[in-house]
């Protein structure tokens, strides 16, 4: 039996040869490659991960076990001559978020297997809150501008504080005499006033299970504590003392109002530290144990949003009793997809869903007009509008002497 060898044979062994040859050179000449990222992320923000190669490396592909802080955000960007390959990614939740694996894949030389080889970086990414617009300064120019003008000044002739006595001229309101003064100094004195500064401002942020749900991007919860931050540096530069009180069942973290920008560092430190809670939240305790713990004419900045008629009521009820001693500013977040789903129905789902949302819809202005007619200034915001529309209802409160 030992004819000439089947040319089936020859082929399957050659193949054989191959194959082997394809997997043992692509193996050996397998490219170094090392991951890196950033230290720190904004919330809400889109980062890179950097895979760093020796050489180009033909139909690469990347896969990564993202934790549940971070998203991927797009198709991998290449820069093959340099070696170097960027991973996008979304930062949707604020935390530690390790990366523990990248997988690398590409066609060995033969293209005949995929090599998948699994790296291990061990890479920690902190996601925090924004404080974009703070670090840009475009807060400070403000608020700056609104409440001293060009040149920062006392805000001389307006405002309830009393700054000092001047001689009385002519064109002046006869309101401001004092007619005491005037009367010991035999001749006409008329008192300057000022703007009244070290008001106390509480941002009281609600994270109970609502305020996870998630709009443009992240949770209302970020939406809510980017916010809170840029009002705290507004509050800073403005002159007035500033207080960080947050909530779920029960109260968590309450920091009392102090000045300066220090104020602003231990609110982001302590904001960073609030949870995402998935327990409803106790209006009743949370804004009780608030009262008893600001005697002090103050004003609170609550972010927080209700779903259903019970715990509207109970908001309203609870708002109520504290309005009668503070000045309060109630922050909303609305969803934009509502709205849409709102206003174009085209099957019965859409129809059964804009009948849900208009009644939905209905409750919610029925509850904002509640509020308002308490003395209370309430802000329904889109994501994206939460902060400037903080800061100018801040502005105006200053303005007007409510606080």
């Amino acid at each position: 039996m030992n004819g000439p060898i089947p040319a089936l044979t020859i082929v399957w062994g050659a193949l054989g040869a191959m194959a082997a040859w394809d997997f043992f050179s692509s193996l050996a000449n397998r490219p170094a490659a090392r991951v890196d990222g950033p230290v720190e992320v904004f919330v809400g923000e889109t980062g890179h991960l950097t895979l760093e190669t020796d050489r180009e490396i033909p139909g690469l592909d990347v896969a990564v076990d993202w934790p549940r802080g971070l998203r991927p955000a797009g198709e991998l960007d290449a820069d093959p001559d340099k070696g170097m390959y960027l991973i996008p990614f979304s930062a949707v939740q604020r935390g530690t978020w390790e990366v523990a694996a990248v997988w690398m894949r590409w066609p060995s030389r033969l293209g005949m297997f995929e090599m998948v080889p699994k790296l291990k970086p061990q890479l920690a990414i902190g996601v925090v809150p924004d404080i974009r617009p703070v670090q840009s300064g475009e807060i400070t120019v403000k608020v700056r501008s609104e409440l001293y003008g060009v040149k920062e000044n006392n805000m001389i002739g307006e405002g309830s504080e009393f700054h000092q006595l001047r001689d009385f001229v002519p064109g002046m309101d006869i309101r401001s005499i004092d007619w005491k003064q005037s009367a010991r100094h035999r001749a006409l004195v008329a008192k300057d006033m000022r703007a009244e500064r070290n008001h106390h401002l509480i941002v009281c942020v609600d994270s109970g299970r609502l305020m996870r749900e998630e709009i443009g991007g992240y949770p209302k919860i970020d939406h809510a504590i980017n916010a809170a931050l840029a009002i705290a540096w507004a509050s800073a530069i403005g002159g007035d003392l500033t207080g960080f009180y947050s909530y779920d069942a029960k109260p968590r973290i309450f920091s009392p109002p102090e000045p300066g920008r220090l104020a602003f560092a231990r609110i982001r430190s302590l904001s960073a530290q609030v949870e995402y809670a998935s327990v409803e939240a106790n209006h009743t305790l949370a804004l009780a144990e608030l009262s008893a713990r600001t005697p002090r004419r103050s004003l609170l900045v609550f972010f927080s949003d209700f779903v259903d008629s019970t715990t509207a009521e109970l908001l309203v009820e609870n708002l109520s009793i504290l309005a009668k001693r503070h000045a309060i500013v109630f922050v909303a977040i609305r969803d934009p997809e509502t709205e849409r789903t709102e206003d174009a129905p085209d099957t019965l789902d859409d129809v059964a869903q804009t009948v849900v949302a208009a009644q939905a819809a209905a409750e919610r202005r029925r509850v904002m007009e509640d509020l308002a007619r308490l003395g209370i200034m309430v802000l329904d915001c889109k994501p994206g509008t939460v902060t400037a529309r903080v800061i100018s209802a801040y502005l105006e409160l200053k303005a007007r002497e409510i606080i």
